[in-house]
């Protein structure tokens, strides 16, 4: 079914996949080979440069170095829940106008249904700021982001950054990068994107899926083979192969998409007449552009891909890798539950709650409790149509079952009840609703407690459906595709897989009518208002003072998690929370409670000696100094020989906290994972590594030291030790990256290793000025 290859490999003639070994020999892999193939100008180097992604990255990069990419956008993409901070930040930072398209959706934050008038206010703010600075607003419940994008901004050869990690439009030829708010504030300020070189791997497709089988079964089989394996972290998939074109765009759409849990950084496509029909349909045959690889290809890795051989696949809680065969469930269910479970109790790590999915289990065989398709993986207009197609002479029942869809944006929906398909969905009882994220962060359609959804959406990380763990509540998502959704559906809600049912393959045809953006969406891009105001509701507030990073670090251990990997949601919890993202003290309140309830508080602690200390500098008053203060004073000289007294050590040493996590950083992109330990004193991270590239990105433009530590049996800090960094600001300075710094204990300190490594010069100049806000404004 899927094969890795986890060394270099040759694209020739743009179909055959070939390794050559060390004494030259061709190994075939895939494709047609023939005698006498000849690999002309085999070095790796110059075919290095024939990847579809080598093109597009070089004429986008700004350095005129190959190996240290400085990238400029062609757009930027944000929705609801991050476009108030970003703003926020680049008008902090000097911002006059839109430098180029920048859209701005409203689909995270569309219900309004948490803190009376703050989303709305969010929404008018982003009206404003349209006006203002010249940009693209697309107001609520007209399209979720991606798919705007898709329909509107894609094009062949382009890249674009979004302040969503599922920013992916690689199968309509545009490289795509989902990313923290600051880095899109650096393009607005018409900076860079700085990266090293990513590595490339083929994604090699071949053979057709079977009815049945949707794009959701093909992208679960991708994750489930290369995430826990870190096969493809930071690194660009280019997909190629001609299993491609057996698949329509909207399936293609559907893989792409999900790429982002694959931790990969972007991914490209080949193109053809569907794509440049997709274009032609959506009224810009101009984006279209053929993209293919040269003659002779070279890449870092290779995933062959047999598309015959998927089957209906099923993620369980609590990660998208969690991916089994529905086949292989129903048959070996009470085997592979019990495992399960036990993984996913260690992961909630709450003695208060219960998980317990064998509890749906009857006569052996998975039963859920609702199923939901919505947003830019499962709303597709062909998911729905299917959804449709299989609805027909059916009934989803009078009791406890729900299902919901949710098209992806208005137009999709407009086709679907001018061609018929609502109506079917309608009558067999399918709730359709608007254009809404809601359903894959929390935010909209949140089981009961103690059921189980299954859902095409993105994610079914803990408690991302929306359950409260502090209130003891516990759901739990699995995510499938629409086809197996709707089988099981129709089966009373028997887990089935859709390669059961009596599919007959379809290839609707799809209008695009594009009337609707056109009477709604407001076009301001190259026509900025500058005398507009922009307009704040009472929840909009600015960013806290952040000072320059001091001479010295004292950090006090705040939490200490040991699952192997920690999501962005865990770090700052989606869901209803997000209304707030735009007021970040009110934000930060909810940081790591579902994780450590107890983080917030004790960051506080911690932070209140942070700003005693700067007003004893201020004052140069050593008097009346906290005996909470004096005592940690005194332990840090007595432990550190650095100092002359505690005015000397205060007047250097900024105090602080830290966490410790193996791998945190999977998940979403959005910045507050990294703000709000900020805006709470946080000074850095400690980690084993990073779970993606963007969520060190934001550590470093909010200030916070990425540091990394050597793995070991037990972590090598535990929560409440004080960790000594002397001299950081020079080691900054001088771009050292392994730095000794000291957990003082009550006898002794001993010795601990932080690394900071590949930081560029830049990122160092940020964290030194104590944030990117800091860095633009001087």
């Amino acid at each position: 079914m899927l094969q890795l290859i986890d060394n270099g490999v040759y694209l020739v003639n743009r179909e055959t996949l070939v390794q050559i070994s060390a004494n030259g020999e061709v190994l075939p892999i895939c494709g047609q080979v023939t005698d006498g193939l000849l690999l002309e100008g085999s070095r790796a180097e110059t075919a290095r440069q024939n990847t579809m992604a080598y093109q597009i990255l070089m004429r986008h990069n700004t350095s005129g170095d190959p190996d240290k990419l400085k990238i400029r956008f062609d757009a930027l993409a944000s929705h609801d829940i991050t476009y108030v901070g970003i703003i926020q930040t680049a008008r902090a930072s000097g911002l006059k106008e839109f430098p180029l398209p920048y859209v701005l959706t409203n689909c995270h934050n569309s219900l309004c249904a948490v803190g009376g008038t703050i989303n709305e206010d969010d929404h008018v703010f982003g009206l404003s700021a349209a006006q203002k600075y010249g940009g693209i607003y697309v107001p609520a419940h007209m399209a979720v982001i991606h798919q705007y994008m898709r329909e509107m901004m894609s094009a062949c050869g382009h890249m674009i950054l979004g302040s969503d990690s599922h920013t992916r439009y690689g199968a309509l030829g545009t490289m795509a990068i989902g990313e923290g708010g600051p880095e899109l504030v650096k393009q607005l300020l018409q900076k860079t994107y700085d990266i090293a070189y990513p590595e490339i791997i083929a994604v090699y497709m071949e053979g057709k899926p079977r009815p049945g089988v949707g794009p959701q079964d093909v992208a679960l089989a991708i994750i489930g083979a290369v995430f826990e394996k870190n096969f493809v972290n930071n690194k660009v998939l280019e997909f190629i192969g001609p299993g491609i074109k057996n698949l329509s765009v909207d399936y293609r759409n559907g893989i792409d998409v999900m790429t982002t849990e694959t931790t990969c950084l972007s991914s490209i496509w080949t193109t053809d007449d569907k794509v440049k029909d997709f274009y032609r349909i959506h009224g810009r045959p101009e984006a279209y552009k053929e993209l293919h690889p040269g003659a002779l290809a070279y890449y870092d890795g290779a995933l062959v891909i047999n598309l015959d051989k998927i089957e209906p696949m099923i993620a369980l809680p609590f990660h998208p890798s969690n991916v089994y065969k529905i086949s292989e469930l129903n048959r070996n269910a009470g085997d592979i539950l019990p495992a399960v479970e036990a993984k996913a109790q260690k992961q909630l790590d709450n003695p208060n709650i219960r998980f317990a999915l064998a509890d749906n289990l009857v006569n052996g065989r998975l039963r859920v409790d609702q199923g939901i398709v919505a947003g830019c993986a499962g709303g597709t207009f062909e998911n729905l149509y299917e959804i449709a197609s299989l609805s027909e002479n059916r009934s989803i029942g009078k009791g406890a079952l729900a299902f919901s869809v949710y098209p992806a944006s208005q137009p999709i929906y407009m086709e679907l009840i001018q061609n018929g398909a609502a109506a079917k969905m309608m009558a067999a009882g399918i709730t359709i609703k608007t254009a809404f994220c809601g359903p894959c962060f929390g935010a909209g359609d949140v089981p009961a407690n103690g059921t189980l959804s299954i859902r095409h959406t993105t994610r079914n990380f803990p408690n991302r459906e929306g359950s409260k763990p502090g209130d003891g509540q516990i759901s739990s998502v699995a995510l499938m595709d629409a086809r197996s959704i709707a089988a099981t559906v129709f089966n009373g809600g028997y887990l089935t897989p859709a390669t059961e049912m009596d599919l007959k393959p379809s290839a609707p045809v799809y209008a695009f009518n594009n009337e609707i953006y056109e009477h709604r969406v407001y076009q301001g891009f190259r026509q900025p208002l500058p005398r507009e105001e922009l307009k704040f509701g009472p929840n909009i507030a600015d960013w806290p003072t952040m000072i320059a990073l001091p001479e010295h670090l004292l950090l006090k251990v705040a939490t200490v998690i040991t699952d192997p990997v920690t999501t962005t949601d865990e770090l700052i919890p989606s869901g209803e929370t997000s209304s707030y993202r735009s007021n970040p003290m009110r934000l930060a309140q909810f940081t790591l409670s579902r994780k450590d309830p107890e983080y917030v508080s004790k960051a506080a602690a911690i932070d209140q000696l942070e700003k005693e200390r700067r007003a004893v500098i201020k004052s140069a008053a050593q008097t009346g100094i906290s005996d909470a203060l004096q005592d940690l004073c005194k332990q840090v000289i007595r432990q550190t020989d650095l100092f002359e007294d505690t005015f000397d050590m205060l007047n250097t040493t900024g105090i602080g906290s830290v966490i410790y996590a193996l791998k945190p950083g999977d998940g979403s992109a959005r910045e507050q994972a990294a703000s709000c330990q900020k805006v709470l004193g946080g000074w850095a991270n400690l980690a084993v590594e990073y779970a993606t590239k963007r969520y060190r990105s934001n550590l470093v433009n909010w200030g916070l030291l990425p540091f990394t530590v050597e793995k070991t049996v037990e972590p090598p800090v535990a929560p409440g030790e004080l960790i000594f960094i002397p001299h950081i600001k020079e080691h900054l300075k001088t771009g050292e990256e392994e730095i000794t710094a000291l957990i003082l204990s009550a006898a002794k300190a001993r010795p601990l290793k932080l690394y900071l490594n590949k930081m560029t010069a830049d990122e160092r100049e940020i964290i030194l000025k104590g944030s990117l806000i800091n860095y633009y404004a001087n």
